[in-house]
């Protein structure tokens, strides 16, 4: 398998949708900006939108980066610590993701009890329990939410679909970005504005069917994703 290329049919192949140049992918999988420029230039996570000249990310390849970026780093399990996968498992991995089709993106995907999963032999599971393509027992000691907040070492991406109580990511809406929910009104957009008034009470009198505390969360994610 020579890097990472999506094929996909119904549902998942809204995940296409999202556009996320390099430091916007970087940002919201938590992986550095510099790894995701490495191993588009290898091979090893190729932007699905646009490979080449101004290079970019769809929604899915933002789980892929952060599969990678997870099972590349060693990890402690009680009283040892997990190597760090090596690239023929991490590719078996991705491939995996490509073939399952899952119906991530339900109505309420994290209360329907199937959140993504990888655990540290590599393989990706339904968070039901459910695994596909296991040999033996899950190994559930240390495992992956691809959909949930991620951190490692230094770097921290959000959750990928409500990365703020009233803040949603939908693949197939605005581009995949950040909005308020129930609305098309990025939050990069209200952080804009906030960075020209310096004024939360500003901005949300610019947006009366939002709530104040909704627009704080906008500029909180900004300013985090910006760190």
């Amino acid at each position: 398998m020579s890097g990472y290329h999506v094929d996909l049919t119904g549902r998942f192949r809204a995940a296409l949708a999202g556009c996320y140049d390099a430091r916007r992918a970087a940002a919201l999988s938590g992986v550095p900006v510099s790894t995701a420029y490495y191993w588009a230039r290898e091979q090893v996570v190729v932007p699905t939108v646009s490979p080449t000249r101004q290079k970019l990310w769809s929604y899915a390849d933002l789980m892929a980066l952060r599969i990678v970026y997870w099972l590349r780093h060693p990890k402690p399990v009680r009283d040892s610590v997990v190597p760090r996968s090596p690239m023929p498992q991490v590719r078996e991995a991705l491939d995996e993701l490509e073939q399952r089709g899952l119906d991530i993106w339900a109505e309420d995907p994290h209360e329907s009890g199937t959140p993504l999963l990888v655990n540290i032999d590599g393989r990706v599971h339904l968070g039901d329990g459910w695994a596909a393509g296991t040999h033996g027992q899950l190994s559930l000691v240390s495992m992956l939410d691809l959909l949930g907040p991620f951190g490692l070492g230094d770097h921290h991406g959000p959750d990928l679909v409500r990365p703020r109580p009233s803040i949603r990511i939908v693949p197939g809406k605005v581009s995949g970005e950040p909005h308020l929910v129930g609305s098309r009104i990025t939050t990069k957009s209200v952080a804009a504005l906030y960075r020209r008034f310096g004024d939360l009470s500003r901005v949300a009198a610019l947006y009366p069917e939002a709530a104040p505390r909704t627009i704080e969360q906008a500029v909180d994610l900004e300013n985090a994703l910006a760190a």
